[in-house]
């Protein structure tokens, strides 16, 4: 099923939903139409560029969160998915807490700004994702083992 915005319940579910101040990641999964899809009145561009158009305005809003944009790459192919599941680019965006990402989404630059994405998207996904941390001696130890790893094996080409 396609899917570029929540719908209204889907997001009343969200807001109202164990409202935190944990920081979060969220995992952006996205298709891109062609052709951007701005309801016949706007500009003839393809969907990459409305997205481009929706990122630039985006940026700041989230860097006024606390925010930012960890990774963002190009989808080179699918190795466990459903038949005909396929994604254009995938990108990781921390923000504070789901309370900040929800000011971000429901402030009025944004909604401004949400057209291009609207227009740009076939399909995506927006995944919530909560680190999890583990005990600095535990990452120190796994580090130890793969330095000595490469000292002992040599690295497959």
């Amino acid at each position: 099923m396609k899917t570029v915005n929540p719908d209204d319940a889907a997001q009343q579910q969200f807001i109202q939903a164990d409202v935190d101040r944990k920081p979060i990641i969220m995992v952006n999964l996205l298709r891109f139409r062609d052709l951007a899809d701005y309801g016949g009145g706007g500009p003839a561009i393809s969907g990459r560029e409305a997205y481009n158009r929706y990122a630039r305005g985006v940026l700041p809003l989230l860097w006024e969160t606390g925010g930012q944009l960890l990774w963002q790459g190009h989808v080179r192919t699918t190795f466990i998915a459903p038949d005909g599941e396929c994604w254009d680019e995938a990108a990781l965006v921390y923000y504070p807490s789901r309370a900040a990402f929800i000011r971000m989404v429901t402030s009025a630059p944004y909604q401004e700004v949400m057209k291009h994405r609207t227009a740009a998207l076939d399909d995506s996904r927006l995944i919530e994702t909560r680190t999890r941390r583990l005990p600095k001696a535990i990452l120190g130890v796994a580090r130890g083992v793969v330095r000595l790893k490469g000292l002992v094996w040599p690295r497959l080409e």
